[in-house]
């Protein structure tokens, strides 16, 4: 997918339909933008109910107090 958008006298852009529909892409939505390597990513901010059970199984048994720090 080779998408174009022009970048405003505002600083501004519009993301091609194409690309919104391919990720899924909603108004509203945040997104965050990833420099690195003179690349920049566009990435959707996870809310809690995304991020919600992403640890499940765990294992916590070294888990690391707040005691143990200098």
């Amino acid at each position: 997918m080779a998408s174009t958008a022009t970048l405003s006298s505002k600083f501004q852009i519009s993301i091609p339909k194409e690309v919104r529909e391919a990720q899924n892409w909603e108004a509203g939505q945040k997104l965050a933008f990833v420099s690195k390597g003179g690349v920049v990513m566009l990435v959707p901010v996870p809310t809690l109910d995304d991020l919600r059970g992403m640890a499940k199984g765990a294992d916590t048994s070294r888990y690391r107090d707040r005691s143990d720090r200098f």
